[in-house]
């Protein structure tokens, strides 16, 4: 028997008996616990250097945990933004001072993590963010507002992408930092989406004090931070295995097809057979795309592959549940709720979260398909000089 399967064997055992029953995304109490049990097993930060308390282990396990996990509901959301976005980017770029402080903490359950870019004024176009980080005697100054940002709720710490430099071009003028989320001058408020969920939230920072090591990278290299990121983001949104108690995932589609009794006409058929097929080709494209991030090549471009892939399928998967089930797909009761109108209702997020489709086709059109770049009026002008909403 080989490692791997061996490892199956194990990890599949400790699911059966460890794995919690579903409840709600929004328990954290449970969240927290659960991560802890996995940090605990061995079975968080699967491929992170032992150092920072991961594993160590090669993607083909990160996969199999990918596989294995599938079968469970698991109370892991609050954890998606650190383990899939801010850790890794701490990983490559943060000083040995910052992983050892903050990763651990991360694989054990005991921090929540947010990302800090989109603003009212800056979401595809993030590089054109306003929110201000001015040097002060013993660190940094920071004013602004950030959008729909993730799990900022709960969030103990956040991945800020600030402008250090208003007088350079937009793109190399920007800062990543560290923030407390529970600093003075940090506001968050919920907003909700059309479910009637809240998964979003708007914050502001008024004069909150940063400490000088709170930088992530270099100053003013925050951009090459936020590629950084913004890559692994796509990889995990794109490579993220959703449960199979998803309501858009193949086998609910079909069991729902099979309940309704149509799923023997020749045309909900077809939309089955392809929906199957699309979750197939991009299941098996993110295994590559992990495989050759951990051999050293980074995802890059190729992230938006995998993320554009995702929302088109997700998008698809709407489109055969209303085929199947008609108006009924959008039914709501407020007594007892109903996954599959919200899965419906918040689909149209997976178009626009981490980045547009639009914005993914212009970076799979140059960076991969080599046509020429978008033309811009704004590269080599000072920040300052363009009417970017209101400057500060």
């Amino acid at each position: 028997m080989s490692d791997v399967a061996t490892y199956r064997e194990e990890l599949r055992a400790w699911l059966r008996d460890h794995a919690p029953a579903p409840g709600p995304a929004t328990d954290i109490a449970a969240a927290k616990a659960f991560q802890a049990a996995l940090c605990e097993a061995g079975y968080a930060g699967i491929t992170w250097p032992r150092e920072v308390g991961g594993q160590g282990l090669g993607p083909e396990y990160q996969q199999v945990y990918s596989d294995e996990a599938a079968e469970y509901e698991l109370p892991v959301y609050p954890f998606l933004i650190g383990m899939g976005m801010c850790g890794p980017t701490l990983n490559d770029l943060g000083t040995p001072e910052q992983r050892s402080r903050y990763l651990p903490p991360l694989l054990r359950g005991d921090e929540i993590w947010c990302q800090l870019f989109s603003e009212p004024g800056a979401g595809s176009d993030v590089a054109s963010l306003q929110t201000r980080a001015v040097r002060a005697d013993d660190g940094w100054v920071v004013d602004g507002q950030k959008v729909w940002t993730t799990n900022a709720q709960w969030a103990d710490y956040g991945a800020l992408l600030a402008r250090t430099d208003p007088d350079r071009p937009k793109h190399s003028g920007l800062t990543m930092f560290v923030i407390d989320m529970h600093a003075p001058g940090v506001t968050v408020r919920p907003l909700k989406d059309m479910s009637g969920r809240a998964p979003f939230n708007e914050i502001t920072f008024d004069s909150v004090r940063l400490p000088a090591d709170a930088v992530v990278g270099e100053v003013n290299g925050g951009w090459h931070a936020a590629v950084t990121m913004l890559g692994h983001e796509r990889v995990t949104i794109g490579s993220r295995r959703t449960a199979k108690t998803n309501p858009l995932d193949y086998a609910a589609v079909h069991a729902l097809a099979r309940d309704l009794g149509v799923d023997v006409e020749p045309e909900v058929r077809a939309l089955l057979a392809e929906l199957y097929a699309r979750e197939r080709v991009l299941e098996l494209f993110n295994v590559r795309v992990r495989q050759e991030t951990a051999a050293g090549l980074p995802p890059g471009a190729r992230g938006s592959v995998g993320k554009l892939a995702g929302a088109m399928l997700s998008r698809f998967a709407v489109d055969v549940v209303g085929e199947v089930a008609g108006p009924a797909a959008a039914g709501w009761d407020d007594e007892r709720g109903d996954a599959l109108a919200v899965a419906v209702t918040s689909s149209p997020s997976s178009g626009i979260a981490g980045g547009t489709n639009e914005i993914q086709r212009g970076i799979i059109g140059e960076r991969i398909l080599g046509l020429p770049k978008e033309p811009a009026v704004d590269r080599g002008v000072p920040f300052r000089e363009l009417k970017v909403g209101t400057q500060r």
